[in-house]
């Protein structure tokens, strides 16, 4: 279920499949999205022998074995082999250079999956050799549907206002999802359910009691009033609102990702690090986990709270969005067009680009917007926090406050 941008009919891991050939590639995204469950799909449908390797218990000499086996296997019957190693980004730098001329010749095909970003916990030697695929969490349509499959496995039939719940509270983790599921399953049969109809009250005890209190309306107006709190700067009712959201048992995964959004969309320029600082936060969320995930949660509320606020970002990106939508393809400008080539220099590409670094204050005066939008401003600053003396540094550089920033390069 989900994935349609990979699996649809015009996705590209189905056109694999079709055309039974397969490239090395990583799957990443959060958990219990369907990244094993994909390799092994891939691997079975292309018609590929598989091999399993878990990077948490597999060392180096189990990678060779399978190196050996895939080589074998393709020599003598012909088979090429998919090496599927879970969590991917907990291989050691000697276990990734393992796999380089494997990977390189074709000697297997490796699908890794991992729910870090690979670009920051996978070697540059090994990326370079495989595509990046990324899931989505699921829709609730999506975990809907799987639960409806699990409970007819089971016997078993759930009710709307369950169906709900348990999909809610999967956050798009089928896993999660599931799990539930199979222990309401038991609670319900264990009170002599012989239908074993689960309902919320089952749901409810199989997340020991941490399910939304309210409406599934007056759940998303909690989470509406922990932004708004946090964007009129109230620590007190910030915290407020999201101890009664996590109290709900509200995923404190989707309330981190709401602290990372708001850091941009309403502190902005007027306190930059807030912005690291919930992004540090959503790591760590990941990393312990609740309860103790709590505390993370409300460090990072009340510093958003308590941070000053701008939103220049949010309306420039609304005012160029709107821009881009209704002007359609422009033309880059020729100074600004890509010179790197043979025969871009003889059509004037690149030729009158200005290079900063080669002035003073790394600044030149040039156009850098298309003809059509010359003069036009997107960007327009707050008067909050940090931001007006970032825009007064800007601005002097400028107006060319002491330097001749229109002249000849610094020697």
């Amino acid at each position: 279920m989900g994935q349609s941008h990979l699996i649809g009919p015009t996705g590209p891991l189905r056109r694999f499949v079709e055309a039974r050939q397969l490239t090395s590639m990583i799957l990443w995204g959060p958990a219990g999205t369907g990244k094993t469950t994909l390799a092994r799909i891939l691997a079975n449908s292309a018609g590929y022998a598989t091999e399993n390797l878990s990077a948490v218990s597999a060392g180096v000499k189990d990678v060779r074995d399978v190196l050996t086996r895939a080589r074998e296997r393709l020599g003598e019957q012909g088979q090429r082999t998919v090496l599927f190693i879970d969590e991917v980004h907990r291989f050691n730098k000697a276990q990734q250079d393992l796999l380089l001329p494997a990977t390189e010749t074709g000697q297997v095909v490796l699908i890794g999956a991992t729910t870090e970003n690979p670009y920051f916990e996978v070697n540059a030697a090994l990326l370079s050799r495989v595509a990046l695929w990324r899931l989505r969490s699921l829709s609730d349509a999506d975990l809907a549907t799987l639960v409806q499959r699990g409970a007819s496995l089971r016997a078993a039939k759930v009710t709307d206002e369950a169906m709900e719940l348990l999909c809610a509270h999967g956050d798009g983790d089928a896993r999660s999802s599931l799990t539930t599921l199979d222990t309401a399953i038991i609670l319900a049969r264990a009170e002599g359910n012989a239908g074993a109809e689960v309902t919320t009250a089952h749901v409810a005890q199989a997340r020991d009691g941490r399910v939304y209190h309210q409406s599934r309306d007056t759940h998303y107006d909690q989470v509406s009033a922990l932004i708004k709190s946090v964007r009129g700067s109230d620590p007190d009712a910030a915290l407020y609102w999201l101890v009664t959201l996590l109290e709900s048992g509200e995923s404190a995964r989707f309330l981190a990702r709401r602290l990372v959004i708001l850091a941009s969309e309403d502190v902005g320029l007027a306190d930059s690090p807030s912005l690291v600082l919930a992004e540090a936060a959503a790591r760590a969320v990941e990393f312990v986990g609740l309860p103790e995930a709590r505390l993370t949660l409300a460090h990072v509320t009340v510093a958003l709270a308590l941070a000053p606020k701008s939103n220049s970002i949010t309306r420039a990106l609304g005012m160029v969005t709107q821009a881009v939508q209704a002007g359609g393809l422009v033309e880059v400008p020729d100074h600004l067009r890509d010179s790197h080539y043979q025969g871009a220099a003889r059509e004037g590409f690149g030729v009158d680009y200005r290079y900063p670094h080669e002035y003073a204050d790394g600044w030149v005066a040039q156009e850098y917007l298309p003809e059509a939008l010359v003069g036009q401003e997107f960007f327009s600053p707050s008067a909050n926090g940090n931001e007006p003396a970032t825009v007064a540094k800007w601005r002097s550089r400028q107006r060319g406050e002491d330097q001749n920033n229109t002249g000849s390069p610094v020697e």
